[in-house]
């Protein structure tokens, strides 16, 4: 079975995985968008196929380098998608966006489905059972809050995200945790809530790096999905390759 390679460069990190056919083997984090670093992964791994989701100016070396050893797509407004997009400005539309979005119209077609992406971004994506991306929203990211109010603040620290941490802080460090994690869980239960609301049924899709950090604590049913990007690359290499 052929294998392809998605390479999904966020804001945060730069990451990669693979699929042997269409079963999902490993994902990775790259230390960079060096020609070297990605051509270690075409050497080791030979892959027939690729495709690049990125919300940065990455080094555009490696789309030449990848086009040149497998068949190459990069994701853009321009790609072929299983889904409408809004028509407003859809070259707008974050690469990472499109992805997710494919990824539920891939695994739940025709239903409503609401993607939440936890990034450095919150990214709220819904597509309704016509397979019409609507749009949704964005917010600060779990990182994004914790740097704000370092850097915002004289003597507030920076602090990192934990799963251990009380409703009523007792210091300074769990009053920020406090603050920040029951805070976005509130705020993902209170936007699915509003979806809920206008529509009835629909799947929640919870992904992305922080999710950890969530799952305990959201009361909505969700499914959680951390490769979630990566099988919606997946699914939209074999569309449009």
């Amino acid at each position: 079975m052929k294998t392809t390679l998605c390479l999904d460069f966020g804001n945060t990190r730069l990451k990669y995985a693979l699929f042997n056919g269409n079963e999902f083997q490993q994902e990775a984090v790259l230390e960079n968008d060096n020609t070297s670093t990605i051509e270690t992964i075409l050497n080791d791994h030979h892959p027939k196929r690729s495709i690049l989701s990125s919300v940065i100016d990455h080094n555009a070396e490696i789309e030449n380098l990848l086009a040149s050893k497998t068949k190459f797509h990069k994701l853009s407004d321009q790609s072929k998608l299983p889904f409408t997009t809004p028509v407003g400005k859809p070259e707008t539309i974050g690469a990472d966006r499109l992805a997710l979005v494919a990824a539920a119209v891939h695994f739940y077609p025709k239903q409503h489905n609401l993607v939440i992406g936890l990034g450095s971004c919150i990214t709220y994506n819904f597509v309704n059972k016509f397979h019409e991306f609507l749009g949704g929203s964005i917010s600060p990211g779990l990182e994004m809050r914790f740097k704000a109010m370092n850097q915002f603040t004289a003597k507030l620290p920076l602090i990192k995200a934990d799963t251990n941490f009380p409703l009523i802080g007792y210091d300074t460090k769990t009053n920020l945790q406090s603050g920040v994690i029951l805070g976005m869980a509130k705020e993902m239960d209170g936007i699915i809530d509003e979806y809920a609301f206008r529509y009835s049924n629909f799947n929640v899709h919870l992904t992305g790096g922080d999710m950890r950090f969530f799952v305990p604590l959201l009361k909505n049913k969700i499914f959680a999905n951390p490769n979630l990007i990566f099988k919606g690359l997946y699914a939209l290499s074999e569309t449009n390759n």
